[in-house]
């Protein structure tokens, strides 16, 4: 354990010196050699992590693992992992390699490879099978600096990387590409990753007949027939992109397999078909015109992020702009000219014409070619003024999108020659601004390491219920069961009630009431965790402790529909949620007459505040009431 506590002396605090400058001049960066690049505190604690994993010696790490590491940040050198989405600062794409090389060889310590084989063939490809895990991870998603991005130099001519890697010293910039294919990642890792690999690597992998087939499915992205090492690439890059995205990265190893993406399209797919109203002669929710599904942004997205938590899904952005980015980094939506993924439309149906912004969509998503769909729009549906072809109109016609903008000697260069006198970027960028997560990545990965004040409201506490486990597909919401009062919880009631849309007209229920059987029935099905780090409900004096504002901003995220209600009266989903849960009257009052309690969360080394409700009967959310959180106490 202290050899591991030394390893985060020489951390640098987020804020203090040693953090990223801003890019240089116009962006341009020098390209850096590997040493350089990979001299920062927080990858230097990650190569010396992936170094114990492998349990191998100096010698033999470098030449298996380290030489490929520096060939791939050479090659990635300040590139980002993404435009808006994760990892999209400079740098991005060498912190996202080398944190889910880490998960990757954290979760490979759990399984005996190949499975089912003989434990001496086991032990003879052990270490291969380490070895082709970690270099699947790290090219995992190599192809997006082939197809995504232009790189210009400071002549500006433009570099392609397949050729070779940027020329050390060099000045470079670079720009995402307009109406980029998100499909091609797969496809084009080939054209890298002899880059990163040598043959001898090659070689040798290539004697294994079921371990080389996997990492070639996974490095042509085709993870459905990459087995356990398609299934462990995905574990950790959810966990990395969870960490970079201010999610768990623990919950996010242990969800059930299949990606994020394959989530969302599926429930996605789930609203358009059974709950989206579309082609409607009025307001809908979208349009399925010819060639593209037009959905309502905001009612769209608010109705996918409801659907999703409602299914246990973590993780899921609270912004919607970040949601947007999300949709539009998976490929699930298709982005305008200016590569942005909000539309701007006119919808017209007979005398009804209103203009909207939307997201794109293709049909195929939804309704795969030999599938029936519904019939198309029969208005008018029109883009920045240019008419989009349906039965009714059939002259009209999408215009063709924009093409990528191409560096080529009759375009004009993004800048003008770089000086020798310019100020160029250094390789110090590549350390993520304000986000130092290394104590998180190390903490999960079991290695001792401080929690900060403001991330440790719960310590994992014992005996606390399991972790929810996000299923597998996706859970569409259902309207509530009316009752007439409120019971206290039973194991039968689990499969009594289930969650659904707030209906605060509703004869048979409150909105108080809706939100605790919703509480109710999360705790029970383990939606909603307890005692656990950022959970929102916890035990404490014999009684549920309800964290505010977090479990009621949770509701009303689940719950779009009460929006217009709270804009009505000027407030927030969530504070119509929590004065309506005040109203019925089932928490503790203070002596002094006031609701919100304050409790202590106690760290290994720092403590924080949480403020919230204390209730009454803790029966009403609790089939057994658990242990009181030990991490936290009541101040008085």
């Amino acid at each position: 354990m202290a050899s591991l506590l030394t390893w985060l002396k020489g951390l640098t605090p987020a804020g203090s010196a040693g953090r990223a400058p801003a890019p240089g001049h116009d962006g341009f960066f020098v390209a850096q050699p590997a040493q350089a690049l990979l001299d920062t505190p927080r990858r230097r604690k990650l190569l010396e992590h992936i170094w114990q994993r492998t349990s191998l010696s100096q010698a033999h790490f470098d030449k298996l693992y380290r030489a490929p590491l520096e060939r791939y940040a050479e090659l990635v050198q300040q590139l980002p992992a993404s435009e808006n989405h994760h990892h999209a600062h400079p740098g991005g794409m060498l912190d996202h390699g080398l944190e889910i090389v880490a998960y990757a060889l954290k979760l490979r310590q759990s399984y005996l490879l190949p499975q089912g084989a003989p434990p001496e063939t086991q032990a003879q490809q052990a270490e291969a099978w380490t070895a082709a895990l970690a270099y699947a991870a790290l090219l995992h998603d190599i192809g997006k600096v082939a197809v995504d991005l232009e790189i210009q130099l400071s002549d500006g001519s433009t570099w392609l990387l397949w050729n070779d890697p940027i020329p050390l010293q060099q000045a470079y910039r670079f720009r995402y590409r307009r109406g980029r294919d998100y499909q091609l990642h797969g496809a084009a890792a080939g054209l890298l990753y002899t880059r990163v690999l040598n043959h001898e690597q090659l070689d040798w992998l290539s004697g294994f007949h079921e371990l080389w087939g996997s990492l070639l499915y996974v490095l042509a992205g085709r993870y459905e027939h990459a087995g356990i090492l398609g299934e462990l690439v995905i574990q950790a890059d959810k966990a990395s992109v969870a960490q970079a995205l201010g999610g768990n990265p623990e919950r996010a190893m242990n969800a059930p397999q299949g990606t994020r993406q394959r989530q969302v399209v599926d429930t996605l797919t789930l609203l358009v078909k059974e709950q989206f109203k579309l082609n409607q002669p009025g307001p809908s929710d979208g349009w399925l015109a010819q060639d593209s599904l037009w959905l309502v942004s905001k009612t769209a997205t608010d109705k996918l992020r409801a659907a999703l938590l409602s299914a246990g899904i973590e993780g899921i952005p609270s912004s919607n702009s970040t949601m947007f980015n999300l949709l539009q980094d998976q490929g699930i939506i298709l982005a305008n000219p200016d590569g942005k993924a909000i539309w701007d439309i006119t919808i017209e149906a007979g005398t009804w014409k209103h203009k909207l912004s939307c997201l794109k969509l293709s049909p195929s998503l939804v309704w795969p070619a030999g599938t029936e769909r519904p019939e198309p729009f029969q208005g008018r549906i029109t883009i920045e003024n240019q008419p989009l072809a349906s039965e009714t109109d059939t002259t009209a016609s999408m215009p063709a999108p924009v093409p990528p903008a191409l560096l080529n000697q009759q375009s004009p260069p993004l800048a003008p020659e770089i000086s020798p006198a310019m100020p160029i970027a250094t390789p110090e960028a590549a350390e993520i601004p304000g986000t130092d997560d290394i104590g998180n990545l190390l903490e999960l990965m079991g290695m001792d390491v401080e929690m900060p004040a403001q991330e440790a409201e719960v310590k994992q506490s014992e005996p606390a219920l399991e972790s929810i486990q996000p299923p597998a597909t996706p859970v569409a919401p259902t309207a509530p069961t009316p009752v007439s009062s409120l019971q206290p919880a039973s194991p039968s009631s689990r499969q009594s009630t289930s969650p659904g849309p707030a209906n605060p007209s509703s004869e048979h229920q409150s909105l108080g009431q809706q939100f605790i059987i919703w509480l109710r029935d999360g705790i029970l099905s383990r939606k909603i965790v307890i005692n656990e780090a950022a959970a929102k409900v916890h035990t404490l004096d014999g009684t549920a402790f309800l964290v505010t504002p977090g479990i009621f901003q949770r509701f009303a995220q689940e719950h779009p529909e009460l929006e217009p209600t709270a804009r009505a009266q000027k407030l927030h989903g969530w504070e119509l949620v929590q004065r309506a849960f005040g109203k019925e009257k089932l928490h503790r009052k203070k002596d002094n007459g006031l609701n919100i309690w304050t409790a202590k969360v106690k760290g290994p080394r720092k403590d924080s505040l949480l403020k919230g409700y204390l209730l009454d009967d803790p029966r009403i959310i609790f089939s057994e009431v658990p242990y009181n959180n030990p991490y936290l106490h009541r101040v008085e």
